[in-house]
């Protein structure tokens, strides 16, 4: 499609919709999964695939090692937002753009100026202790002396507002996801394959006008 094509659609549209996954960031920097330059690829032959890495039983069972992984795979704290990001963020200001829909945990959508923004898969910047459920800034899991980030109220173990593989979407943010899309119309897709369900089944059903 050409830009001058785009611009038209987006010109004649007033409920667009972004629906964008990891290849969002990666002109920020930050690797997607499934890419030739993704995780997946570069981690074949390790003790453990990714999707392992971070998963609910895995954190359960090696919290040790999980942190190892996130804090070097997950965490890109010099990731400056994009021109996708940016552009997104002017589309809101001008009222045009009503959600973005993100499977991203890296927060460059907020950090461009969007507002409105759905984070499917959680956030690296919250943060609370699984005990006595104290909130943490990311700071709390990045300057921890040891490993595994500690509750200071409980001794508890502090976990990532992230939603690990093995553990469901937040209801309230699909259900707000979904409604977003059914009412735009225009829906533009980004940086994802939508080979990942749920949130890769959000789309199918779309019968917006474009």
């Amino acid at each position: 499609m050409s830009l001058a094509k785009l611009k038209s659609m987006l010109d004649e549209s007033q409920r667009v919709v972004f629906f964008g996954g990891a290849g969002v960031s990666t002109e920020s920097g930050i690797p997607d999964f499934r890419s030739e330059a993704g995780l997946f690829k570069t981690m074949e032959g390790q003790s453990y695939p990714p999707e392992r890495l971070l998963s609910h039983s895995f954190f359960i069972r090696y919290p040790d090692e999980f942190y190892r992984f996130y804090k070097s795979k997950m965490i890109y704290l010099d990731a400056k937002p994009n021109g996708a990001h940016l552009a997104l963020a002017k589309l809101e200001e001008q009222g045009k753009l009503k959600a973005v829909i993100t499977q991203n945990i890296d927060g460059l959508h907020q950090a461009a100026g969007s507002k409105n923004v759905l984070e499917l898969h959680g956030s690296i910047y919250r943060n609370y202790c699984m005990d006595c459920e104290e909130r943490y800034p990311l700071s709390a899991v990045i300057n921890s002396e040891i490993v595994v980030p500690i509750c200071s109220g409980c001794n508890g173990i502090i976990r990532p507002d992230v939603v690990l593989y093995e553990e469901p979407l937040d209801s309230d943010i699909v259900e707000k996801a979904i409604d977003y899309i059914m009412n735009a119309d225009m829906l533009i897709v980004g940086g994802t394959s939508l080979e990942v369900n749920p949130a890769a089944s959000f789309t199918s059903d779309y019968e917006g006008d474009k």
